[in-house]
């Protein structure tokens, strides 16, 4: 006994499937064409998506670090790359983000998620420094990131 569908009930699956497919092509298009229509707002609005978005700033973790032993060495350096990266993708996300949300975007969506990273990455460092001498406190301060124009 063949599990292979009957012929004309291989015609109707191929039907149904290729005009689901046209209609959700359309939809497709169609989304993609209103999202690209400008929405109306005023002079300021418009002032504020032109302007520059400013760049992100953070303190600099290294210069605050006490002497790194050399069993540690790799992994605070691996780390400090990652706040770089961290910094780099936030500026990135900033510059592609211009015009969204609304007062507090960028608090809340760039710059607390950046904090929250920094601050585990900050005590990765520490704790990589711990393992061989005295872990280092009062560093949980450089997490915080600012947002200059």
């Amino acid at each position: 006994m063949s599990r292979a569908l009957p012929k004309h009930d291989r015609r109707r699956v191929a039907l149904i499937g290729g005009a689901a497919a046209v209609a959700l092509s359309g939809a497709v298009i169609a989304g993609s064409a209103l999202a690209k229509t400008p929405a109306r707002s005023d002079g300021a609005a418009q002032a504020r998506t032109l302007a520059s978005p400013g760049t992100i700033a953070c303190p600099d973790v290294a210069s605050r670090l006490p002497a790194v032993p050399a069993s540690a060495r790799a992994e605070v350096d691996r780390n400090l790359a990652l706040l770089q990266t961290q910094i780099q993708e936030a500026n990135k996300r900033l510059q592609t983000s211009v015009g969204q949300g609304g007062p507090h975007f960028v608090d809340n969506a760039i710059l607390g998620p950046l904090k929250d990273k920094r601050a585990s990455t900050i005590d990765r460092i520490a704790i990589a420094i711990g393992r061989t001498t005295t872990k280092p406190t009062g560093l949980a301060p450089l997490a915080a990131c600012t947002l200059t124009r």
